[in-house]
């Protein structure tokens, strides 16, 4: 990969080295959710006297992220990617103390602005795979997501045994410590990040931004990639959240839960070894269908049982599509704007799909008081086989256009 490294990022070398720092970047900073949604509802049930918002501390973390991503975007083009990301990593130290604060003090609220403030941390953390692509040549872009993506491999353990190792820590306070486990995780991070040399386009005074954007999201292509990417993350985390108190209230072990999301993770992003060769192969419009339907099968899998291997083994169908799902339709949208656009582009992007994703936390765990798991699962299906019409009418489109750009 390293050969075809574009030199905008000072020579092939340079890129290389970036991308390195982003996936080392990717899995600290990665390993912060699998902590706050592992944990978030089952201390938002013991700390929430109403157990229907139980769920509010993580579904408060995705709409923190989703509101954070167009103010981060801003920020990252006033004073650039590398000065943003250090400055979300302190607000992520901040957020952690300020989680574990609440816990100690029982107090529900208190919790909640904790999770809330890692959203901009998260949403930072997102933006790591177009910093990425943007440092490459666009036949590499793919490749370059997945790599960094390849960070939350590490995450995919990292966030799970933070919480296996520090839920005790602080004795008569179950939890307090795995929040304290994520602010040192931000800490670790802030010398990661000090070591990125990133191009300044962002920063560049330059009253041109290129196209307006409405303009650019009337494209086929701006639609359908995004439409992708909210559904596909969207459902991942619809179901990721619930999944954890489903399984504790089906009598399995909140360390049984723990590592269903570990598996869930790792199954995240370890396809990310070879996700942008599969796209590279095959083309960006099948791989994000492939993992549309992987995910429809963690569904299936999820409605035929309530045993331990139904629940681990559709959280890790649901990560496969997940990964397929999400770097395919990241992919697509690189193709989409022109590189004085993309600071707006890949912000609009990010706030679609996470403020979906907040939509969908919200709703999970009502809908899994009043539903129950089987609801929760099928409300799934119309909207991948939408997707999957949405996806196939593109490809139909480009028949023969194999040059076609949004």
């Amino acid at each position: 990969m390293s050969a075809a490294i574009s030199s905008e990022a000072g020579g092939q070398s340079g890129a290389a080295r970036n991308i390195g720092v982003l996936m080392a970047a990717q899995a600290l900073g990665g390993a912060s959710p699998p902590i706050i949604i592992s944990l978030g509802g089952i201390v938002g049930q013991m700390l929430a006297d109403d157990p229907s918002i139980a769920t509010l501390p993580v579904s408060l973390y995705n709409l923190g992220l989703a509101l954070s991503t167009l103010p981060a975007a801003w920020l990252m083009r006033r004073i650039g990617r590398r000065n943003a990301y250090l400055f979300a990593a302190v607000l992520a130290i901040m957020a952690g103390l300020i989680a574990s604060l609440g816990i100690v003090r029982a107090d529900f609220l208190t919790f909640c602005v904790g999770t809330a403030l890692a959203g901009y941390y998260g949403a930072c953390v997102q933006s790591y795979r177009f910093a990425a692509a943007d440092t490459v040549e666009e036949s590499m872009r793919s490749i370059a997501i997945s790599r960094v993506m390849i960070g939350g491999l590490f995450a995919a353990i990292i966030g799970p045994q933070v919480v296996i190792w520090t839920r005790d820590s602080l004795g008569a306070i179950p939890f307090a410590g795995s929040f304290l486990g994520q602010a040192g995780l931000a800490l670790l991070a802030l010398p990661v990040l000090a070591m990125l040399r990133l191009p300044r386009h962002e920063a560049a005074a330059s009253s041109d931004t290129g196209r307006p954007l409405l303009e650019i999201a009337r494209t086929p292509v701006f639609i359908v990639a995004v439409v992708a990417g909210v559904v596909s993350y969207g459902l991942m985390s619809f179901i990721m959240t619930a999944a954890p108190m489903a399984m504790v209230g089906c009598g399995h072990t909140i360390g049984e839960a723990a590592l269903g999301i570990q598996w869930h993770v790792l199954a995240m992003f370890g396809p990310s070894f070879f996700t942008g060769h599969l796209i590279a192969r095959f083309g960006k419009i099948s791989v994000t269908a492939a993992g549309l339907l992987l995910t429809g099968l963690a569904g299936v899998l999820n409605l035929a049982g309530l045993e331990l291997l139904h629940f681990w083994g559709g959280l890790i169908l649901l990560g496969v599509g997940w990964n397929f799902g999400f770097i395919g339709a990241t992919s697509l949208l690189t193709e989409c704007y022109r590189p004085k656009e993309r600071s707006k582009v890949q912000g609009l992007n990010d706030f679609l799909v996470f403020g979906t994703v907040a939509a969908a936390s919200f709703s999970s765990g009502h809908l899994l008081n009043t539903g129950g798991w089987e609801t929760v699962n099928t409300l799934m299906f119309p909207m991948i086989g939408f997707v999957l019409l949405l996806l196939a009418a593109l490809a139909w489109q480009r028949r023969g256009q194999p040059a076609l750009r949004g």
